[in-house]
């Protein structure tokens, strides 16, 4: 059954289905990370944008052209919703297509993308087909996101991935591969002293060679009590 959140953003509200697949503190720490390098104009292109919470982010914090690219046909319908929903229909554009095969008309400055972590047959399977393609390298794998990135991305920009931590040196290899550069990493943690379980990583297309390690975060201040970190509260714009 839908339903209408509040995302905290721009007095922007985000319509979702449980049946689907609910934006998580993902999306948040990843629009937040990206978002640093956000410039009024830029061209921006959000791969596997789910219900379109990222495109919303970005429109909140700075007036950009946004791409918004999903390949399910009933997700796509809903992000189209929520750009409706939000008055943003002519300032957000929906692409129904795929990563394997998307090459815009022109070049962007910026790419994100927040890819299905699992690979085919991995760990958990999640229940329903659009959960499954949002979770797992269904119809696209970790390296089709990253070709794409690369293929739809001008000289020098930025591309902006959150992904799990053991799948770091394929991301490294295959940043190299597409001539996306490793430029900045940062872990993040379930809670303080527990081992990371997400990483967000910065990419400059034909970058040099040099990486940048940032200082590491964490989720919850106190997870028993749900207590969310300062880092997570500044994101959220708690603070």
């Amino acid at each position: 059954m839908e339903r209408i959140d509040e995302i905290g953003f721009g007095g922007y509200r985000l319509i979702q289905n449980p049946d689907y697949f609910c934006y998580g503190v993902d999306a948040v720490l990843l629009a937040s990370s990206a978002g640093e390098k956000l410039k009024e104009g830029m061209r921006v292109c959000d791969l596997g944008t789910g219900n379109g919470i990222i495109p919303l982010i970005f429109e909140s914090k700075c007036k950009v052209k946004i791409s918004a690219l999903e390949l399910q046909d009933d997700v796509a319908d809903l992000a189209q919703r929520n750009f409706k929903l939000n008055g943003l229909e002519d300032m957000i554009e929906l692409v129904r297509g795929n990563v394997t095969d998307y090459t815009a008309p022109e070049a962007f400055d910026l790419i994100v993308s927040n890819p299905p972590y699992f690979q085919e047959g991995a760990n958990i399977i999640s229940d329903g087909d659009i959960k499954r393609v949002a979770r797992h390298e269904i119809c696209g794998t970790l390296e089709d996101f990253m070709a794409c990135a690369a293929r739809n991305l001008k000289d020098n920009g930025r591309f902006y991935m959150i992904h799990r931590p053991a799948r770091i040196i394929d991301i490294a290899q295959l940043g190299r591969k597409y001539k996306l550069e490793p430029k900045a990493l940062r872990m993040i943690s379930p809670s303080a002293g527990e081992v990371p379980n997400l990483m967000i990583v910065e990419f400059v297309k034909n970058g040099g060679r040099e990486l940048k390690i940032l200082e590491p975060k964490y989720v919850y201040e106190n997870k028993k009590e749900n207590i969310y970190s300062d880092y997570i509260n500044e994101i959220y714009l708690r603070r």
